[in-house]
C-alpha cells in the first residue's frame, strides 16, 4: 500500500530556512577562524581573475600560458615597485603634513564660523553658531585624528607585510596556471547545469567589475589630481589619490569629495566650494559617461541593494567585504536570472539561425 502524503509548503519552509541560517552561521564561524588564510586566498583569486584578461590576450599572440603569466606578474611587480618608490612616499608625506596642519585648519574653520555669527548679528539675523561650532569641530578634530592615525598605522602595517604580499603573489601565480583545473574539480560536485553556468558567470562578473572599477577609479584619481593642482588646492596629490582609492567602492567617490571639500573649507570656505563644484562635475561626467560603458549591468543594480550589500559585506569581512559586496550581489542576481532563463551559447544561436534560414 503506497501512501500519498505531502508536507504543506509552510512546514517545508519552516524546516529549510532555519537550516540555511544555521549553515550560514557555521560558515561565518569557520571564516572568522581562518580569516587570515581565506583573505589571502580571496585576494589571490581576485587578482587571478583580473590578470587572466591580459594573460589571455598574450595567449592570442601565441605566447605560452606559463610565459604569459610570468610576463604579466613581472609587470605587476614592476608597477608596484615604481608606485612604492615614487607615488606612495609622496602621498604619505602629504598625509603627515596634513595631520600637522589640521589643528590650524580647525581653528581657521572656527574663526570663519565666528565671523559668520558676527555678520549675522550686525544685520539682526538669528545666527548663533559659537557653541554648536565649538562642540562640532571638537568632535570632528578627535574623529579625524583617530581616523588618520588608523590610516597611517594601516599603511605602515601593510608596507611591513612583505611576506603576506609575496605569499599572495605566489598564490596568484599558481591560480593563473592551474586555477581552471581547480575550479573544474570544485564544481564537479554541483549539478551539471550549475557546474556549467556558475564558473562562467563568476569569472565574467568579477573580471568585468574589477577591471571596469579599476579603470574608473584610476580615471577619477588622475583627473581629480590634475583639477586640484589647477585650482591650487593644498595637498592636491593626497586628495586626488584619496578620491581615486575611494572610487573603488560604490558611493566612495561622492563620500571622499564631501570630506575633502569640508577639510579645504576649514582653511578657506571659497576654495572649499570651488573644490566641491569642480569635483562634483568631474565625478558626474565620469559616472555618467565612462562608468556605464565599463561596468555595464553593475550600474543597473538597485542603489538600496548596493547599500545593503556593502553594509553586510563590511559587517562580515571588513574592508574585504566592502570590495566583494557589489560583485557578489550582481553574481547572485545573475544566477537567479539564469536559473529561470537558460544560457544559450553562441554555437546554439548559430545553429538556430541556420535552421531558420533553411
Amino acid at each position: 500500500m503506497k501512501l500519498n502524503f505531502k508536507l504543506p509548503p509552510w512546514f517545508v519552509t519552516g524546516l529549510v530556512v532555519p537550516l540555511i541560517i544555521l549553515n550560514g552561521w557555521l560558515l561565518l564561524i569557520v571564516f572568522q577562524y581562518f580569516q587570515a588564510i581565506i583573505s589571502k586566498l580571496i585576494v589571490a583569486t581576485l587578482l587571478s581573475f583580473i590578470l587572466d584578461y591580459p594573460v589571455r590576450q598574450l595567449e592570442k599572440w601565441h605566447v605560452k600560458r606559463s610565459v604569459a603569466v610570468l610576463i604579466v606578474l613581472l609587470w605587476v611587480v614592476l608597477l608596484l615597485v615604481i608606485l612604492g618608490v615614487t607615488l606612495i612616499p609622496l602621498v604619505i608625506e602629504q598625509l603627515n603634513a596634513l595631520l600637522e596642519r589640521l589643528p590650524s585648519w580647525l581653528e581657521s574653520g572656527r574663526q570663519q564660523l565666528n565671523s559668520l555669527e558676527t555678520w549675522g548679528t550686525e544685520r539682526n539675523l538669528p545666527v548663533n553658531v559659537t557653541d554648536i561650532s565649538s562642540e562640532l569641530l571638537g568632535r570632528i578634530s578627535r574623529q579625524l585624528q583617530q581616523t588618520s592615525g588608523q590610516i597611517v598605522g594601516g599603511l605602515l602595517s601593510a608596507l611591513s607585510s612583505i611576506l603576506d604580499l609575496i605569499l599572495t603573489i605566489v598564490l596568484t601565480f599558481y591560480l593563473l596556471l592551474h586555477g581552471e583545473e581547480l575550479w573544474e574539480g570544485f564544481f564537479q560536485f554541483f549539478p551539471q547545469n550549475l557546474a556549467i553556468k556558475i564558473p562562467k558567470i563568476l569569472q565574467q562578473t568579477f573580471q568585468n567589475y574589477f577591471i571596469g572599477q579599476a579603470v574608473v577609479a584610476a580615471t577619477m584619481g588622475i583627473t581629480m589630481t590634475i583639477a586640484f593642482l589647477i585650482i591650487q588646492v593644498p595637498f592636491a596629490l593626497l586628495f586626488g589619490v584619496g578620491v581615486g582609492v575611494m572610487a573603488l567602492f560604490p558611493f566612495g567617490g561622492a563620500l571622499s569629495i564631501g570630506i575633502i571639500s569640508f577639510l579645504v573649507a576649514l582653511n578657506s570656505i571659497w576654495l572649499g566650494l570651488r573644490v566641491l563644484v569642480v569635483a562634483v562635475i568631474i565625478e558626474q561626467v565620469i559616472e555618467n559617461a565612462i562608468a556605464p560603458r565599463l561596468l555595464g549591468g553593475f550600474t543597473g543594480l538597485n542603489p538600496v541593494l548596493i547599500l545593503l550589500s556593502l553594509l553586510i559585506g563590511a559587517k562580515i569581512a571588513g574592508l574585504l567585504g566592502l570590495v566583494l559586496a557589489v560583485p557578489l550581489a550582481s553574481f547572485i542576481r545573475s544566477i537567479v536570472i539564469s536559473w529561470k532563463i537558460p544560457i544559450i551559447t553562441a554555437e546554439e544561436v548559430e545553429q538556430v539561425n541556420l535552421l531558420t534560414s533553411d
